[in-house]
């Protein structure tokens, strides 16, 4: 495909106008990229205090003399028209400028699902980064933005929507899925001298793993027990990861194997054997699932870049012999191969979403997202009545809570919770280890932004649950 004839306008001549709420990892490089991107403007950036975008600004290149502090709609007007840059501490601020797209990225379940429905009301496409706002009530700000004639849409530089066009490109060229899924945040990578094993910054001795180093003509069970078995001082499952894949599977329908995913420490060479049916050596129960691995490397090879595949039916055998022989990575029977892309480049590469949506009037995801799967909440511990389930860290983790992908339906009290209506909230009651946190147990603002929209979806999804 041609992008610059895909994104081709006649009918508009001026870039694409665009604000950045969240102005961290993610938001910072969108904002150095978007001065480099020429169908593309963005001048404005939010965050919690006009401060904190303002440097955020400034670390991207952009000087100071053209960056206003704005704390009104008459001083955000006024830069506007000079055309300045805008750093505000609230998106109301922003709000009536000519923006096409606003790009949500705080993070922040509540406040990011305050941001998007402002925008969408305000008449604007939304490029929803915040995958904790989008697994609870990510299909009803979607019918919202549709019912008046825009988009909230999954970005591109995020694995969610590259996924999506991985599996949908996979669906077109008429490629028989059997399975779908990305690599975790973080490499495990092992130093057979020393029989170290390093993910996140982190080093354990795992001298057993040696024993499991490769797959050969082992079972993919066995080898997956035991290597989770001598990586166990490691984590091997993160809530960011489940969240992504909930995205996911909404905007496609593909469906877990098991709720909270195999999640295999796997070479990049293996993926096709570990994510084939059982029937084929794999660890699947059925096709079209979703999944997880972890990359597991030597210190001197390749990551796989947070990317994302697809593991494909391999259905003419002389045709896959030859791509084989292409380097194309095939399971060990040769019934199965991984499709993939081996990267995620966060905001450098979000503009071709924006872009979809201002020039082309489509989504990076779905057109029609439903709502197919829950992240939920899981206690790994007892957790008292009182209890804060505060939310924090890089990964907006939950101490002593994970989570699990489970069909979804309309909430009720007896209902697993949502992990992220779940952050912030105090238990009313104890909950039991290895149980779920269910909607009951806590105490949660009814009226809160994520409350009210969620009681939306689940009326307009699931009428007369």
């Amino acid at each position: 495909m041609n992008y610059h004839t895909y994104f081709s306008s006649p009918a508009r001549v001026e870039p694409v106008q665009t604000c950045i709420v969240g102005t961290g990892g993610f938001g910072r490089s969108f904002l150095a990229q978007g001065r480099r991107v020429p169908l593309m403007h963005t001048r404005v950036a939010v965050d919690v205090s006009a401060e904190i975008a303002a440097a955020s600004m400034r670390s991207a290149g952009i000087a100071e003399a053209d960056i206003r502090i704005c704390n009104s709609t008459t001083e955000a007007r006024a830069a506007w028209d000079a055309g300045t840059y805008i750093a505000a501490g609230q998106l109301e601020t922003v709000l009536d400028l000519p923006l096409d797209v606003v790009v949500e990225a705080t993070g922040h379940p509540e406040a990011g699902a305050r941001h998007v429905r402002l925008a969408v009301e305000a008449g604007h496409h939304v490029a929803l980064v915040s995958k904790e706002v989008d697994s609870v009530v990510g299909p009803e700000l979607a019918r919202l933005a549709r019912s008046r004639g825009r988009f909230v849409s999954p970005v591109d530089g995020d694995q969610p929507s590259l996924l999506i066009g991985l599996v949908t490109w996979a669906e077109v060229i008429g490629l028989d899925i059997v399975a779908a899924g990305k690599s975790s945040e973080y490499d495990f990578i092992f130093d057979p001298a020393a029989g170290r094993l390093t993910s996140n910054g982190r080093t354990v001795d795992a001298p057993g793993f040696a024993d499991w180093l490769t797959l050969g003509d082992r079972d993919c069970a066995e080898v997956a027990a035991g290597r989770a078995a001598a990586a166990a001082e490691l984590p091997q499952r993160a809530v960011p990861d489940l969240c992504e894949m909930t995205v996911v599977a909404n905007a496609t329908g593909l469906m877990p194997d098991r709720p909270d995913l195999h999640a295999p420490i796997a070479a990049i060479g293996e993926v096709a054997d570990f994510f084939a049916t059982r029937k084929d050596g794999g660890l699947l129960d059925g096709t079209r699932r979703l999944d997880v691995f972890h990359c597991l490397r030597l210190p001197n090879e390749v990551s796989f870049a947070g990317g994302v595949f697809v593991v494909v039916n391999c259905d003419d055998e002389s045709t896959w012999t030859m791509l084989r022989e292409k380097g194309h990575v095939l399971s060990r029977s040769g019934r199965t191969a991984m499709l993939h892309i081996p990267r995620h480049l966060l905001g450098l590469e979000a503009a071709t979403t924006v872009l979809e949506m201002a020039l082309r009037g489509v989504s990076s995801g779905a057109q029609d997202p439903r709502h197919h799967v829950d992240l939920v909440a899981h206690a790994d511990a007892d957790l008292p009545a009182g209890t804060v389930l505060t939310m924090g860290g890089h990964h907006h983790a939950i101490d002593n809570v994970s989570s699990r992908m489970v069909p979804a339906g309309a909430l009720g009290a007896d209902s697993p919770v949502p992990f992220y209506l779940a952050a912030g909230a105090r238990l009313t009651r104890p909950v039991t280890k290895n149980t779920p946190i269910r909607l009951g147990d806590l105490e949660i603002d009814p009226n809160s932004e994520l409350s009210v929209l969620r009681r939306q979806q689940d009326e307009a999804f699931f009428p007369g649950q």
